[in-house]
């Protein structure tokens, strides 16, 4: 066995004996339903494996129907040679194509299909098992069609693709809906991702792919996390050399801190250029910035160090190094030293606890399975499945926001179609006013009755919306009656309801009518009055010069109101100088009253009185 050769097998050993360490792990394949409205027989709900590649479409659903080719049914050739060809024409169903696995590359089958004019592209698995992911090659020879493939493509079952091909064969039209809308959770107005790479950038189309992503979709993370729509958090992953091995030269060249840590040679050559260890000191470094800039609430500077490493520190032009990379941090403002503490010393014998947490992180938890595949977007504790590329991913994030909880950049034309442009989504709308109830959300609409200016609108959203509350009137009056004439306006709006005003008769939201007091005889009725109508109002006045009061609707004389008028004042005055004297002369009574006791009070002090001494006298008169 050559040395290359017993590296390939040093590291099959090690990938069994991190499995075997995890045991309690397991790899979660990731579904959508597959819905089947006809023929009868075949109708209901069937699971389907999403492809790791491709675009699947989270968040929403595509109708077609199922053709299986009478040539070419493992689709490993172009449908070109077979003079097959599945472009929908104007107003015809999409086609999903069925298709056999076995003999070529999933991604090949897909490519094929999706160039003849397919939707979607279904594969029937030739065995009885349960569902597996199709992934992307592994060679570094892959063709460069695989990051063009962008219809989405599902893995079934044997008897669930026996169950189609037999319904094809007997002339069935087969209706199916594949619906990604629960493919990922979304309970809350948050996102939370974690992005699974590897700063490694020699390992062929997959580095490149992880690269580009991170430079294209760094501005979209950015402004989410910034925003707070989104947590992330980035993940690497590492393996542990078998204790067998941990002297060898292979271990101590792919590992650090004595074999806990370890990543495969970028080259797949330990005899030269940079070593599995050095792409593990890299890793952590990357995970300490992120733990760094997150401390100082900045953890979006991730994305900035890694784009800068990857464009200045590359290991093609020798520069994967510390100090390259402390230039780069340094131009970030981040703290150096901070970092280098975070990291440690790689070559003690010793857990270190990054790397450690980053282990124990491979492992699924929940509804999320074993991270076993680089690079892996997670979202939601839900692995993503699909192209790795900016579109592709910020759909699946927006299908992660609870609906109407989505940021703008998840409405926008290029990620999603407003279905509130067409007949308002049939919702509730006053178009006089410019309010609707139509919402837009990633994964179609809502019909929602709005909150306008701080007033809220109550109904079903569909038919009905009225404001409701204080301010009501503010809005469109209400949606109650409102007209102007001659310089004066009435409005039935008020803050319980819509009611015509006073002088008014109607439903208070369409109509009000002038109600006519003279003709009704509910105002101006005495004997002198005259009556005319106004809108809104009336007018009463009174023959021979007398004067009309209102509130008893009457007219009474203008002199006799005058002196009636004096009389009433006088005897106000009269009455208030009366009470003035004798309040006055109450005051004087009391003061003097109160005066003769004080004087008497003190007098007693130094004299007897007439009565006092008369006592005193007679008294001593007695006992003589």
């Amino acid at each position: 066995m050559g040395f290359r050769s017993g590296g390939a097998m040093l590291r099959l050993l090690v990938w069994a004996a991190f499995l075997l360490g995890c045991c309690h792990g397991r790899f979660v394949v990731e579904k959508n339903s597959l819905k089947v409205t006809a023929p009868d027989d075949l109708k209901g709900t069937y699971e389907c494996a999403i492809g790791n590649f491709g675009v699947p479409q989270y968040g929403g659903t595509m109708v077609g129907f199922v053709a299986y080719p009478k040539a070419n049914k493992k689709a490993c050739k172009s449908f070109d040679d077979f003079d097959i060809s599945y472009k929908a024409k104007p107003g015809s169903f999409p086609t999903f194509l069925l298709v056999d696995r076995g003999d070529c590359y999933f991604t090949k089958k897909a490519w094929n299909a999706q160039n003849a004019g397919a939707a979607a592209i279904l594969v029937a698995d030739d065995k009885d098992e349960p569902l597996i992911t199709m992934d992307t090659p592994e060679e570094s020879g892959r063709a460069e069609y695989l990051e063009n493939i962008t219809i989405p493509s599902a893995l079934i079952t044997k008897s669930f693709g026996d169950r189609l091909k037999k319904a094809i064969d007997n002339g069935d039209m087969v209706n199916v809906n594949l619906d990604w809308r629960e493919a990922l959770p979304h309970p809350d107005e948050r996102v939370e991702y974690e992005f699974w790479t590897n700063s490694n950038d020699e390992c062929g189309p997959k580095c490149d792919s992880q690269i580009d992503f991170v430079k294209s979709f760094k501005g979209a993370a950015q402004v989410l996390e910034k925003k707070g729509y989104t947590e992330f958090t980035p993940h690497y992953i590492t393996w542990y050399c078998p204790e067998a091995f941990i002297l060898s030269k292979q271990c101590k060249s792919q590992c650090i801190n004595h074999g806990r840590y370890c990543a495969p040679d970028p080259e797949q050559d330990f005899s030269k250029g940079y070593d599995g260890k050095d792409v593990v000191v890299q890793n952590l470094r990357q995970v300490c910035v992120f733990k760094v800039a997150k401390e100082h609430k900045k953890p979006w500077l991730w994305w900035d160090y890694v784009t800068d490493f990857a464009i200045r520190c590359p290991m093609k032009e020798k520069k994967y190094t510390k100090e390259c990379a402390d230039g780069v941090i340094k131009s970030l403002g981040l703290d150096h030293k901070a970092i280098d503490k975070c990291i440690g010393d790689p070559d003690a014998d010793e857990e270190n606890p990054v790397l450690k947490a980053e282990q124990d992180a491979q492992i699924g938890k929940g509804s999320r399975g074993d991270v076993t595949i680089l690079p892996t977007l997670v979202i939601n504790n839900r692995q993503y499945r699909g192209k790795l590329d900016k579109g592709a991913v910020l759909k699946a994030l927006c299908a992660g926001f609870r609906e109407t909880t989505e940021p703008a950049v998840c409405l926008s034309e290029d990620i999603q179609t407003n279905e509130c442009l067409e007949n308002n989504g049939g919702c509730w709308q006053d178009k006089a006013a410019n309010i609707t109830a139509c919402k837009d959300t990633f994964r179609g609409r809502v019909c929602e009755c709005p909150v306008v200016k701080g007033v809220k609108f109550v109904g079903d959203g569909y038919t009905h919306c009225e404001a409701s509350g204080s301010g009501r009137c503010e809005i469109n009056n209400g949606g109650c009656w409102k007209e102007t004439r001659n310089g004066r306006t009435y409005s039935a709006c008020t803050d319980d309801g819509c009611k015509c005003p006073d002088g008014f008769k109607g439903d208070g939201k369409h109509k009000c009518e002038d109600i006519d007091e003279c003709k009704e005889r509910t105002a101006c009725q005495c004997k002198e009055c005259k009556c005319k109508n106004t809108w809104g109002s009336y007018e009463c006045s009174c023959s021979g010069g007398l004067l009309y009061m209102k509130e008893h609707d009457t007219c009474i004389s203008k002199n006799g109101a005058t002196e009636t008028g004096w009389g009433f004042l006088w005897v106000i005055f009269f009455g208030l100088v009366a009470a003035g004297i004798a309040g006055y002369a109450v005051y004087k009574y009391r003061i003097r009253r109160y005066m003769d006791s004080e004087i008497r009070a003190i007098m007693a002090q130094y004299m007897p009185l007439d009565n006092q001494g008369d006592v005193q006298s007679h008294s001593h008169h007695i006992e003589m």
